[in-house]
């Protein structure tokens, strides 16, 4: 199969076009490379009923047969993880290593879901009864994928959703569908047809997505904004949703730490994926005793160490902005930092005449906690140091905020770190570590940052309904 062309929908396992098509960019030139399907209303109605069709089988299939579908799926994906990783630089801007880690994830997502089951639960059998709780599949799982991780974010939810026994229609981010797309297309050679199907298109096939009476349940990752808007849209039908949305996360460094030492960790834990990660820490405090030490050693490390560029460079740490619409919104913040006189410790300056929609790593140092820049979700390479003095006061401006995905803590008093961890409010808090994820460990967010759990048994039993049987084993000699 040709990875870098001819990008085609999945409906009932054949390869469809539209009548309208939509661009994809490169972000590294800002320049259209490809076009994709706009699929209508019709197409859609088409691959949500060839999904019902296939889900009556697939719902049946042994769960042995199942899991060796989704680890042909990752045979696949390896087999052509070069073209993918080359695909995904171009339409996502992520430097090589960025698009290695998260081709062979997915695979090896793939291959740790299959392992998972959720056995039947025996609450009683005695001489008069016998009742189980079991698990069964939702039906068919609107998929709608974000567009920072278009490959792995896609993955955790086929993964779960095919090992549970449902079917899926994939939707991909208008800004990066081709992965997805063709991602699909190769599955096919693992799965029945309608078990796997992917369409694309902008926020009207989402819509219709959504609030669709045959669809069972959305998966979705973005915004918290879009997240309401998919809550508010699958309300009429009572779809059951997963829901991955937005962080602010904090990291709390205490004075004990070696600001040399840690530096590097720190800057990943807020710039990878160019910062275009819902877990990416969006908040820095910094004790005061080791503020000026902490920040410097940051600076240090940037200037030494990270290059900003087109991600097909071999040198290239941290690739561009998306899309434009997210780079005006990066814009916005920087603007609104110099309308307030904030002051920056390394950056600050936007070069809008640049090819790509490249932003400079800028910190900013020390603004007020009631700034938009600590506020809110930039999703871009601007990241506020905030000091501290007081543990209390840091806790409480740490939880402050309507988000809760992720938190870190950071230092060498392990008793103090765990107990500053124990009291932030975070589906996921790292503690001397970050993004340490798991296909067994749950993932979801509290707060405004999500509804649900991915991965995990926890994550698998999103795409199930509980059902429990009860067993009257002396009914027929019940007395009439």
């Amino acid at each position: 199969m040709n990875i870098d062309s001819d990008f085609v929908m999945t409906i009932n396992g054949q390869a469809v076009t539209s009548e309208n098509t939509q661009p994809v960019y490169n972000p590294a030139t800002r320049s259209v490379f490809a076009q994709v399907p706009d699929a209508s209303k019709s197409q859609l109605d088409e691959t949500v009923k060839a999904a019902q069709q296939a889900q009556g089988l697939w719902r049946n299939t042994p769960v042995e047969e199942r899991q060796a579908a989704v680890e042909r799926f990752a045979d696949l994906l390896e087999e052509n993880a070069e073209g993918f990783m080359a695909l995904l630089t171009r339409e996502q801007g992520k430097p090589r290593g960025g698009a290695e880690w998260e081709v062979f994830g997915s695979a090896t997502w793939l291959r740790a879901v299959a392992t998972q089951r959720l056995p039947d639960e025996q609450l009683e059998d005695t001489d008069e009864r016998r009742v189980v709780t079991r698990f069964t599949p939702v039906g068919v799982v609107g998929a709608i994928v974000p567009w920072n991780f278009p490959i792995l974010l896609a993955i955790w939810k086929i993964a779960p959703a095919l090992m549970a026994g449902c079917t899926v229609v994939l939707k991909p981010s208008p800004y990066t569908p081709l992965c997805d797309l063709k991602m699909v297309e190769l599955a096919q050679q693992a799965f029945p047809p309608g078990v796997l199907s992917a369409v694309s298109g902008g926020d009207d096939l989402g819509k219709w997505i959504t609030s669709h009476p045959d669809i069972n349940k959305v998966a979705f990752t973005g915004s918290t904004e879009t997240g309401r808007h998919v809550m508010r849209s699958a309300a009429d039908t009572i779809k059951r949703v997963t829901l991955e949305l937005g962080g602010n996360d904090p990291a709390i460094v205490l004075p004990d730490v070696d600001a040399k030492a840690i530096a590097p960790e720190l800057f990943w834990a807020a710039f990878q994926n160019n910062a275009q990660f819902c877990n990416a820490t969006k908040r820095l405090y910094i004790h005061e005793d080791v503020y000026d030490e902490v920040r410097d050693a940051l600076v240090e490390y940037i200037d030494a160490n990270i290059k900003v560029g087109d991600g097909v460079d071999a040198d290239t740490d941290l690739g561009p902005i998306q899309n434009s619409m997210q780079y005006g919104k990066v814009q916005d913040y920087f603007a609104d930092c110099h309308s307030h006189g904030y002051q920056f410790a390394l950056g600050g300056e936007i070069d809008e005449s640049a090819a790509g929609w490249f932003v400079p790593v800028s910190l900013v140092d020390n603004p007020p906690e009631d700034s938009r820049i600590v506020r809110e979700e930039p999703f871009g390479p601007i990241l506020p140091l905030l000091k501290w003095s007081d543990e209390d006061d840091v806790i409480a401006r740490a939880n402050d905020t309507i988000y809760g995905l992720g938190a870190t803590v950071w230092g060498k008093d392990l008793e103090a770190v765990e107990r500053i961890g124990s009291q932030l409010e975070a589906g996921t808090v790292w503690l001397n570590e970050v993004h340490q994820y798991s296909p067994f460990q749950a993932f979801g967010g509290h707060k405004q940052s999500g509804l649900g759990c991915e991965n995990s048994l926890h994550g698998l039993m999103e795409y199930t309904n509980w059902q429990t049987i009860t067993l009257n084993k002396l009914g027929s000699q019940v007395e009439q």
